[in-house]
């Protein structure tokens, strides 16, 4: 019998990616309501006794509405998997970043409630988890992170702004140090001070890069290149979607070259016996910094093949 999954919030960049994803296959059968209906609380609530699964992607505060609604249904309420901010480090939800330590996709695939990650945090933690796990990035270290990404990601009013060409080619934005993912990037990088971070976003609809610049001589055990290229390789060995181009130190990275994949690839950049190292991540910020991360964490979830 195929898993029943409810996307609560279809109709955004995320659930259309995921709904995308999901289509025509034989194991799934994608539960829907009608438009009248997505927002009421006992159309909802029909819909989530009989699913296996609702993946929620809705803005932060209905999420958690959502939440309440399906917790309310106590033994009957189904799986959640929440695409949303809301709850990536509250108590009792797992995060969906299977590649993040020995043991993460088992948790997920007996989790309850899982919460995806945001997107440039998968770039900024996939780089941060090996180092400070590993112990040659110390979990007091101050870290600058910066990224861009395509327009996509900026929700519904930024799309519209760049693809009728009333956008800027390019801008920085968050500069008041408050963006929304830095809380998961201290939580599972394992960061006790809160990092920079600086994002931007460029006019082009997809792709994602974020870097990590170190002074390796401010490191306590000073690694070298090798060392820290040594241990990402190692932490990521045999993953499927993470990549480790440690044979490669790029002078350029460009964006797009993910896009439409669930693939995710790290670099570290810099001279071969330098002591300063740009660490790199690249990946699509709707496959793996998004709808792609969520098809994964529904198979893990449901025991899907992928």
């Amino acid at each position: 019998m195929p898993a029943r999954i409810f996307i609560d919030g279809e109709a955004g960049t995320t659930g259309l990616g995921i709904k995308e994803r999901l289509a025509g296959r034989a194991d799934v059968e994608l539960v829907s309501l009608p438009a009248g209906d997505r927002k009421t609380a006992e159309a909802k609530q029909t819909v989530y006794k009989g699913v296996d699964l609702v993946i929620l992607c809705l803005p932060d505060d209905a999420a958690k509405e959502a939440v309440v609604l399906a917790g309310a249904l106590g033994d009957a309420a189904p799986r959640l998997l929440d695409a949303s901010t809301a709850h990536r480090t509250a108590p009792g939800w797992t995060y969906g970043f299977p590649e993040l330590t020995k043991g993460q996709a088992e948790a997920i695939a007996k989790a309850p409630r899982v919460g995806n990650p945001g997107c440039y945090a998968t770039g900024a933690i996939a780089l941060l988890r090996p180092l400070t796990e590993a112990g040659l990035l110390p979990s007091t270290a101050s870290v600058s992170i910066h990224a861009v990404s395509g327009y996509s990601g900026g929700g519904k009013t930024m799309i519209a702004a760049y693809e009728a060409g009333t956008a800027p080619a390019f801008e920085a934005y968050a500069l008041g140090l408050g963006h929304k993912h830095v809380p998961e990037i201290m939580a599972y990088g394992q960061l006790q001070n809160r990092p920079i971070f600086t994002p931007s976003v460029g006019n082009f609809r997809q792709g994602m890069l974020v870097f990590i610049p170190l002074f390796l001589d401010s490191l306590p055990q000073k690694p070298g290149r090798k060392d820290l290229a040594a241990v990402l390789q190692a932490h990521y060995a045999g993953s499927r979607h993470v990549h480790t181009r440690m044979e490669e130190a790029p002078e350029r990275l460009e964006p797009q070259a993910l896009n439409d994949t669930n693939e995710l690839e790290l670099f570290v950049c810099g001279p071969e016996e330098g002591r300063q190292v740009v660490l790199a991540a690249r990946l699509d910020n709707l496959g793996k910094g998004a709808s792609g991360a969520a098809l994964q964490n529904t198979e893990l979830m449901l025991g899907l093949c992928s």
